[in-house]
């Protein structure tokens, strides 16, 4: 364990410098989850948990989906739509990270 001091101007240890993962194990702290969103607040992750696909592009994808349904797509068509389908699947995953996080901390209303 490598350890380093702080010192006043008197030469006297004031402070101890620690690994953090050093540090974590003497203090028994589980290592953080990286899919906790830790720079977000309350509100915002409420906020970001409770979001939709913007309404415009939502309609655009129900009408993508519905031709799809009718007739096979142009590749244009196709491209957009995939691109749409995946904004959702990663709006999908930062909602249920904020979930999470929420649920972590015990915040109310999740």
């Amino acid at each position: 364990m490598q350890v380093q001091y702080v010192t006043n101007e008197q030469g006297q240890r004031t402070a101890v410098l620690l690994n953090v993962n050093e540090y974590r194990r003497l203090i028994g702290e589980k290592s953080i989850d990286p899919e906790l969103l830790l720079d977000l607040s309350q509100s915002e992750l409420e906020a970001l948990a409770n979001s939709r696909l913007a309404p415009d592009a939502q309609a655009r994808l129900d009408t993508l989906l519905n031709e799809q349904k009718q007739h096979p797509l142009s590749q244009a068509e196709t491209e957009e739509m995939d691109r749409l389908l995946a904004q959702i699947d990663q709006l999908t995953i930062l909602k249920t990270r904020a979930r999470y996080t929420l649920a972590q901390f015990g915040a109310k209303n999740v």
